[in-house]
């Protein structure tokens, strides 16, 4: 399979558009957008969005299977909690295949009082109250066991503002109060393997259920939870889970997910592309992480912002499949090209392109956009043709960036990582 068609529903979501930023760049996937007929971002973002009715209308299933073969969708990535489970629930009636957990994973997850009972005995999770009749202290927390988002969850003061929550959403549950900080883990697991990553982000500012301010940290404990629920949940792909700490300081379950999260791009942009490692989980591909060093801070206001901590004099670029994409020029990165000169940046294109390279470059309005055109022969190792320690290499191939961190020590991109680079820079232009 070279180009996989790939649909993301709901598109519109914040996790929709993760999944979209992510994979609009790899040259392994054509990426679509579907959804209800309704206003929402997706329609701008992707380049087709196509309408099905919402999962709790009778007739998406045919829709959503109409469409699949219409189009030769090989994977369906679910974009909000319901559908994960509706579509795990109907996988052997659609065409695609659905990138998430198996069904039994996804059907522990959906429910809170599922999970805390199925992890009860590797991780802390919160004390939960049977009946109002039995909270000792004040305050409690009150949420949804099958919610999302902040829809339904409340802090909750006395017994009168309790009930009335409790009545005003059926199916919620009374969980102590965890006055501490929150944080989320993103990880992705194989199947065979286990755990290949797990990274903790603070949540130091939510809109709506949504991390909207969020930055990486080091969690000591992390990756031994990640361990330890994956293999118990039997997890794999892209998932995350949420802790908050507690008024002892204790780390304390709130949830699981098996499905990527909106803020994801914080660790995306360091390397982790969740949702098309994902998909290569699913073909059983080999695989591994390579993740460039420092701290991210991800901000978002309707558009994501970064910082970071990288610092280079020169760019090294390749052209096949990175500066020019599917025989057309790639914007974002002729954008990024640009703002490296206006800032006296040195941009070097370093290729092995089979043609004849100074008529692909004339061809597309390239020429005269580099300091030095470096054309290698097809055995020779880019990462020799480095030789500055303040660059960095942007290819789409994982091999030659590989090569080139162990040969040369620098911090290496594919196309889907960049935005971290351009965003900064335009912040510092502006």
């Amino acid at each position: 399979m070279d180009v996989r068609n790939v649909l993301v529903f709901p598109a519109g979501t914040e996790i929709g558009l993760e999944i979209y930023h992510a994979l609009k760049f790899c040259k392994e996937v054509k990426v679509f957008g579907a959804g209800q007929a309704v206003s929402n971002h997706a329609e701008f973002a992707y380049p087709q969005y196509h309408v099905i009715p919402n999962i709790h209308e009778a007739d998406w299933l045919p829709r959503l299977v109409d469409l699949c073969r219409e189009l030769s969708i090989d994977y369906i990535f679910p974009a909000y909690d319901d559908i994960v489970l509706a579509l795990s629930r109907e996988q052997q009636h659609i065409p695609a295949a659905i990138i998430s957990s198996p069904l039994q994973t996804c059907e522990i997850t959906r429910s809170k009082m599922d999970t805390y009972a199925r992890l009860a005995d590797i991780v802390r999770v919160p004390h939960v109250y049977p009946h109002a009749d039995l909270v000792a202290r004040y305050p409690v927390f009150v949420k949804p066991d099958r919610g999302q988002g902040s829809f339904g969850a409340k802090k909750i003061h006395g017994r009168i503002e309790l009930d009335a929550a409790l009545s005003e959403v059926p199916g919620s549950i009374i969980c102590e109060y965890l006055p501490g900080e929150e944080y989320t883990v993103d990880c992705f697991s194989d199947r065979e393997r286990g755990l290949l990553f797990a990274g903790a982000r603070s949540r130091r500012r939510t809109r709506n259920g949504i991390s909207v301010n969020t930055h990486t940290e080091n969690i000591d404990e992390a990756s031994m939870l990640a361990e330890k629920i994956g293999a118990r949940l039997g997890l794999r792909g892209a998932w995350f889970f949420q802790l908050k700490r507690a008024e002892s300081g204790d780390l304390v379950l709130l949830e699981v997910a098996p499905r990527i999260a909106g803020a994801m791009a914080t660790h995306r942009v360091m390397g982790v592309n969740f949702p098309l490692l994902s998909i290569f989980e699913h073909e059983r591909l080999p695989l591994s992480v390579l993740l460039n060093p420092g701290e991210i801070e991800l901000d978002r206001a309707l558009s994501n912002r970064y910082r970071h901590q990288i610092s280079f004099d020169t760019a090294y670029i390749d052209l096949d499949d990175t500066l020019l994409l599917r025989d057309k020029v790639n914007v974002s990165l002729v954008k990024l090209i640009y703002q490296c000169r206006n800032q006296g940046k040195c941009v070097k294109l370093i290729t092995r392109h089979a043609g004849d390279l100074e008529r692909t470059l004339d061809i597309h309005r390239l020429s005269g956009m580099f300091d030095e055109v470096i054309h290698l022969r097809q055995r020779e190792k880019k990462s020799a043709y480095i030789p500055e320690r303040t660059a960095i290499f942007i290819d789409d191939s994982f091999a030659e960036r590989r090569d080139v961190v162990e040969v040369c020590g620098i911090p290496t991109f594919d196309c889907s990582m960049i935005e971290l680079l351009s965003d900064a820079m335009e912040a510092m232009q502006g």
